[in-house]
């Protein structure tokens, strides 16, 4: 009888467990399981939409997602070995490199897909008519408090023409409702949720500031793309052709992001910021560019986020970005 073992490289929640024989990593293995984090919002969409797709199909690789409500836990799970891959906001990324956390930014998560919100009683026109207002944005290493910042600076404001506050994303639109803040910017469909309740409005969707706007990234632990780069090359793949599916099955993408075990979420919301407009969030073109990154290095020392610029070599790593992206081949009538 052959001897067997089992080979853990995730921690926590579905772990990612071959067999093997003989002790030679991946010969004659069973599919792997990979578990990704991800945040509720349209911009990590691909993720549970990768994992519901490997449930429906035939793959090398078993993806499994796992939510979070707040980024402060993904860098605690992250950092702990918990998860070895997550959507991450760009700039702690490139925080949590420049502090020597081993990880690289192997794909994006999105384009677009963020919004500001104001009361929708409010008479402000442009973000320079909230001076003195309370500002929820999702944490000081998002990229949403750069666009913010920068868009201050164009619009003359001062650094302290905002109260900045930090908030879940999953909390600001009942804290816009009670008066608590008075603007907010954050994935969707944490800002959609207030224009349908009736609470809130767009002042400014994030393609209107910055165009082909960057708030995530996927980012992979050095050690499983050392030790298991077939499972990066999946996950890359998988996350991209569940992009592809996405654009051209928004409504579809909707139901499956709005379940109970991915985001929760009413999906007539999700449809909504799916659809209104079309081009609110992308999921095309999600290659991270040089110039990117370098557009939001910059901010981030700007911003004081980052010290100084990191090399991009040790920052990203695009081997396992596939040539061709097809749709996935999604079925949604399957359990």
């Amino acid at each position: 009888m052959t001897a067997t073992r089992t080979l853990t490289v995730v921690t926590a929640g579905a772990l990612l467990a071959v067999t093997l024989a003989h002790k030679r990593p991946w010969q004659h293995a069973e599919a792997a399981a990979l578990t990704v984090g991800y945040l509720p919002v349209t911009c990590h969409l691909t993720c549970p939409v990768t994992a519901f797709a490997t449930r429906t199909t035939t793959t090398s690789t078993r993806f499994d997602s796992q939510r979070f409500s707040e980024f402060p836990t993904v860098v605690e799970a992250l950092k702990a070995r918990k998860i070895d891959a997550t959507f991450l906001l760009a700039p702690l990324a490139m925080v949590l490199r420049e502090q020597g956390v081993p990880i690289h930014i192997v794909y994006l998560g999105h384009r677009d897909g963020s919004t500001v919100i104001v009361r929708k009683a409010s008479r402000a026109n442009t973000l320079r008519d909230l001076k003195g207002a309370v500002f929820a944005r999702p944490s000081r290493f998002s990229n949403q408090y750069l666009v913010i910042t920068k868009l201050m600076a164009d619009e003359g404001m001062a650094p302290g023409d905002l109260q900045f506050v930090d908030l879940p994303p999953p909390d600001m639109p009942a804290a816009l409702a009670a008066g608590t803040i008075d603007a907010y910017f954050v994935g969707e469909p944490f800002a959609a949720r207030s224009e349908l309740l009736g609470t809130g409005r767009v002042l400014y969707h994030a393609k209107d500031i910055w165009p082909h706007f960057v708030s995530c990234v996927l980012v992979v632990r050095d050690e499983l793309i050392r030790d298991h780069p077939e499972i990066v090359r999946d996950l890359v793949r998988g996350i991209a052709e569940s992009g592809e599916w996405a654009e051209r099955h928004r409504l579809d993408a909707a139901r499956v992001a709005a379940r109970k075990e991915y985001y929760n979420q009413d999906p007539e919301l999700l449809a909504f910021v799916l659809t209104h407009p079309a081009d609110r969030v992308s999921y095309r073109g999600l290659t991270p560019t040089d110039e990117d990154l370098r557009s939001i290095m910059r901010y981030a020392i700007q911003a004081g986020i980052l010290t100084h610029p990191i090399d991009l070599g040790s920052l990203v790593d695009r081997r396992f970005i596939p040539e061709h992206i097809e749709a996935a081949k999604i079925s949604i009538g399957a359990d």
